[in-house]
């Protein structure tokens, strides 16, 4: 057996009560670590808080090893049980839907344990998850790579009245492209993206595009750390956020589109005064 176990958003202890069951029968545990990660990240205090609570050894899984070696955890799971942690929820990524294709090919049975993930905890601003449209990733730009086919999107939705969930960019054990060119492979430092640099390169979309998806002007919130203790909450323009040090990762951003006068209210508490 495959158990695809949600880990949630906090720390160790968000697994659910069937998910550590689940965990605790396994004979081998893998932690997905390049979609997400928990409140203490990777560092070795942290994981080893988790297995002491989980009380097994866990292999942290990279984006390397997931794509490359996936057929090794698969043929490990024909023959014994086998979790596979992933931050927030299961299906939070399309990774881990490749992983469960994977298995059902290879007649491999798949169990899958669900958790809260960023697109349903997203709801604590106030904004009802029924009036989101199409949820857009927003990638770090580099010199002579600035993509926008994120814009489409929020202007579609915002057409339709909906608000724009932004999911920001995520580089853990990155290979850098002068080592690539190289012929080896050197990792660059981990990368979170911040709501700030994300808003500047939405207005960088905007002007250059010059059309009106959204502005300096648009309405936003920005959620820092979602789900932690220390989790921070914004409302604003984006010219306001701007201004905002929303601190520690993970960082992501909401572009408001019409509001209901129950989310007016609950925006309210969060608003820049």
């Amino acid at each position: 057996m495959l158990y695809i176990v949600g880990l949630g958003l906090g720390d160790e202890r968000d697994i659910t009560i069937r998910g550590l069951e689940a965990v605790k029968s396994c004979k081998k545990v893998y932690m997905e670590a390049y979609t997400s990660l928990l409140s203490f990240g990777l560092s070795s205090d942290g994981l080893s808080r988790m297995e002491k609570l989980y009380g097994k050894t866990i292999t942290v899984a990279d984006r390397e090893m997931v794509e490359e070696k996936a057929d090794e955890i698969l043929t490990e799971a024909s023959k014994f049980d086998v979790a596979f942690l992933v931050v927030g929820d299961p299906f939070g990524a399309t990774t881990h839907s490749d992983l469960v294709v994977r298995a059902k090919k290879l007649s491999v049975e798949v169990k899958v344990i669900y958790n809260a993930s960023i697109m349903n905890a997203i709801g604590v601003c106030g904004l009802q998850l029924y009036r989101y449209g199409e949820t857009v990733s927003i990638p770090f730009f580099t010199e002579t790579w600035r993509p926008d086919s994120f814009y489409e999107k929020i202007q579609r939705n915002k057409e339709l009245g909906l608000h724009t969930l932004c999911l920001l960019d995520i580089r853990v054990k990155e290979p850098s492209i002068e080592s690539l060119c190289r012929g080896r492979k050197c990792f660059e430092p981990p990368r979170f993206m911040t709501i700030n640099t994300a808003i500047e390169q939405l207005l960088e979309v905007e002007e250059s595009l010059g059309v009106s998806a959204y502005g300096e002007n648009s309405r936003c919130v920005g959620l820092a750390r979602l789900g932690y203790e220390d989790q921070m909450i914004v409302a604003g323009s984006m010219k306001e956020l701007l201004d905002v040090d929303f601190g520690a990762p993970l960082h992501c951003l909401v572009i408001v589109g019409h509001t209901h006068p129950v989310e007016e209210e609950m925006l309210e508490f969060y608003s820049i005064k």
